[in-house]
């Protein structure tokens, strides 16, 4: 293989008939450079997809009453009830493939008044009342200080963990705010911690500008008594986040007299089925890239086998020459086969190298500016595709000249010498 008089007759072959070894040459540097454009932009799409998903417990469904639109046991349809405190140990005790339970109660009147004020500064936000388990479930990045505890919930602390728009807006630049106090709706709570979103779109700056204090403090201090706004839920290990779902609705259902026909009384998310249905479609997008990349890879490589075939044909007396003073069908079989293997992997590493500059570049171009997206975002090409894809290179090369090697060994050395 390494036989350098070999090689030397395959280059002379290839530069014989320049403009033919091109094109041939290109078919097979078109479909890889396909394939990688393709695999590369797919990834760039399901980036920007699962960047939502980032960090969130998937396996979670986010639950909260509605208005009951059947009667049941004397009350009318139309009703609206709430959530409160002993639903949360009812979940725990009754529901066993509950791993996490985060109720959350949002403050009336948050958006749209100056409701925190820190000396002449005032703002409006979004306030919170939470559990430490929601930073588990839809968890934020927090920049310094902590976030809430078992101890603030138990206490009722007036405490506060203040997202990073909250901060420029009560804050001097260059202060810090830990350990110091925000009156929240007329009341002060001490500032333990700031955050920021770990998302990169609109939600990001809702996140931002939001205040998380304990659920228990935000009941007590605006005598909300023990309602609760809505449920985040996750299932444990192995087990679909479908099944406690659906359990939790019977459950609340049954504590609050709602009809088990009303399916509207509770209203759910389910994300673990988004994120089944995000999988799925971009299973889809992937099986499809590789079909129309094999595809048009194929038409280079079946390109590259009639190429050799024309060749065979062309030095059919070479080949009975050779055959007359000794050669062997194999040393005819491999110098057909490598000529056509050396033809494609060579155009098709220009491809892949090629596709992976553009994706590369694009990527890079995407950085510099600043551009967020939320279709396209950080589109790569992955190492292990890379080299399935040299292999497959490889692979058809090796097909490609198989039948013209085939045909070459058909050859008698007699005719051979007799063709025209």
């Amino acid at each position: 293989m390494f036989d350098a008089d070999r090689w030397q007759e395959i280059f002379s072959v290839l530069k014989k008939n320049k403009l033919r070894t091109f094109f041939t040459a290109f078919g097979v540097f078109w479909g890889i450079f396909m394939l990688v454009i393709m695999h590369g932009s797919g990834t760039g799409l399901s980036n920007a997809v699962y960047d939502d998903f980032r960090d969130m417990a998937t396996n979670s469904v986010f639950i909260w009453p509605q208005r009951t639109t059947m009667p049941y046991k004397g009350f009318q349809r139309g009703r609206y009830y709430n959530f409160r405190n002993d639903d949360t140990e009812a979940l725990i005790k009754n529901i066993p493939e509950i791993e996490l339970v985060a109720p959350r109660l949002v403050a009336r009147d948050g958006r749209g008044n100056n409701n925190v004020i820190r000396g002449i500064k005032t703002g409006a936000f979004n306030i919170n009342g939470d559990y430490p388990a929601i930073n588990s479930i839809d968890p934020v990045n927090l920049i310094k200080g902590r976030f809430l505890n078992e101890i603030d919930i138990k206490e009722k602390r007036k405490v506060a963990v203040i997202g990073v728009r909250v901060q420029r807006e009560l804050f001097d630049p260059g202060e810090d705010p830990i350990s110091q106090y925000i009156r929240i709706k007329g009341v002060f709570f001490q500032v333990i911690g700031i955050f920021q979103s770990k998302r990169s779109d609109q939600q990001a700056d809702f996140e931002n500008q939001s205040i998380f204090i304990p659920l228990t403090t935000l009941q007590r201090t605006y005598n909300y008594g023990d309602i609760l706004g809505w449920y985040s839920i996750t299932s444990k290990r192995n087990i679909p986040v479908s099944v406690v779902e659906e359990k939790a609705k019977v459950l609340l259902a049954s504590r609050h007299n709602v009809d088990p026909r009303d399916t509207r009384a509770i209203g759910s998310f389910n994300l673990e089925k988004e994120f089944n249905k995000f999988e799925g479609l971009f299973s889809g997008i992937r099986f499809l890239i590789w079909i129309v990349g094999i595809g048009t890879l194929f038409a280079g490589v079946v390109g590259v086998s009639n190429i050799m075939l024309i060749v065979v044909k062309e030095r059919t007396r070479e080949i009975g020459i050779m055959r007359s003073v000794g050669a062997t069908p194999w040393n005819i079989m491999s110098q057909v086969i490598i000529e056509a293997v050396f033809l494609t992997t060579f155009a098709g590493y220009l491809g892949l190298v090629a596709g992976v500059g553009v994706i590369e570049a694009v990527n890079y171009m995407l950085i510099k500016s600043n551009a967020s997206s939320q279709m396209f975002r950080n589109p790569e090409v992955n190492f292990g595709i890379a080299m399935i894809a040299l292999a497959v290179l490889v692979v058809s090369g090796a097909v490609a000249g198989m039948i013209p090697a085939l045909r070459a060994v058909k050859v008698r050395p007699i005719d051979a010498l007799h063709d025209e």
